[in-house]
């Protein structure tokens, strides 16, 4: 059986003039290379695709594959992470992870946060601002957060996320709106604990396999899990298993906003503490990423014994039962 294997490789777009922040989302070849040789050990022949223009030339040219191992994220508009998969669906190939529909809504941390809401899960009052003049509609109480509405990595997300006042407010807003030229998320900031839950499968055989609480240590500039954070963990942040009590709650809510939104096979659902110590809903990824070192769910299963191996066999196994079922 021979797997596919599309991806946006981070070395190509930084060739191309793309900044380290612009590239953020895209993968290392480390990443590549672990997911390669985790499927070669599990007996699979592999065969890398690349992005997807390098699938349309493939599919052209008359490529097929028994699955595809899909992590491409895109580069342009607001359906990037659902191009692959809504090509691979046209060809009738199977392929790993969530469909086109899951994928170009839950990049809008607006709209998923709406069907979230529509589905009983707390989450932080919020505004979305398309334009300057919306700042002025807002009426949120401080402190808020501020970030794209549809940017992953952390991408957007620095010090000056956090506000406290109207003018400052108008500043950030103002800034994202300018910078990434899509809207801006805004919404009602939590001053509780952060922690993230790790989920496989798909439907019903959907699972929480664990949870991390993320801790921004003193040497940040922020308390936030922001980009600069992210691409300094080793010295910023220090990540704990939660205990049983918080991987209750957040797996409750977290298999809930899986099932609800159809997310299939594997990702990560983000929470945070509000005054009280409740878990809010903060965002999905349904396309985590899989960097064997310096990714989250990765960091997730090292601490409930689970092997990068075994990780990538669940998700195989999860879209291999799917793709049965079609045949």
């Amino acid at each position: 059986m021979v797997i596919g294997m599309t991806y946006d490789l981070m070395d190509d777009y930084l060739k191309e003039g793309f900044s380290m922040e612009e590239a953020a989302e895209f993968d290392r070849e480390e990443t590549i290379s672990g997911i390669e040789s985790a499927l070669n050990e599990l007996g699979y022949g592999t065969d890398r695709i690349g992005n997807v223009k390098a699938l349309v030339g493939r599919l052209s040219e008359g490529g097929r594959w028994d699955l595809v191992f899909n992590i491409c994220e895109g580069v342009y508009g607001m359906g990037r992470e659902a191009q692959v998969p809504a090509l691979l669906d046209a060809y009738g190939i199977p392929y790993t992870f969530s469909d086109p529909a899951v994928m170009a809504l839950t990049l809008n941390k607006a709209l998923t946060k709406r069907i979230i809401r529509d589905l009983g899960i707390p989450t932080p009052e919020f505004a979305v601002i398309e334009n300057e003049n919306d700042i002025d509609e807002i009426n949120l109480p401080f402190p808020l957060f501020a970030k794209p509405v549809a940017e992953g990595t952390s991408k957007g997300v620095s010090v000056s996320s956090l506000i406290e006042g109207r003018q400052e407010l108008k500043r950030v807003c103002r800034e994202l709106l300018a910078r990434f030229r899509e809207p801006v998320l805004v919404e009602r900031y939590l001053p509780g604990r952060e922690f993230t839950v790790g989920i496989i499968g798909t439907g019903e055989k959907a699972r929480i396999i664990g949870a991390i609480e993320v801790l921004i240590n003193d040497k940040s500039d922020s308390p936030i899990y922001s980009y600069d954070n992210k691409e300094h963990f080793e010295k910023r942040v220090t990540y704990r298993k939660a205990d049983d009590e918080i991987l209750r709650e957040c797996g409750t809510l977290a298999l809930k906003a899986w099932k609800g939104l159809g997310c299939r096979d594997c990702g990560r659902i983000d929470f945070r503490m509000d005054e009280e110590g409740n878990p809010e809903f903060l965002e999905i990824n349904p396309l985590a990423g899989l960097n064997p070192v310096r990714s989250d769910l990765p960091f997730i299963c090292r601490f409930y014994g689970i092997s990068y191996r075994e990780l990538i066999r669940m998700i195989i196994d999860s879209a291999m039962e799917r793709a049965e079922k079609r045949q």
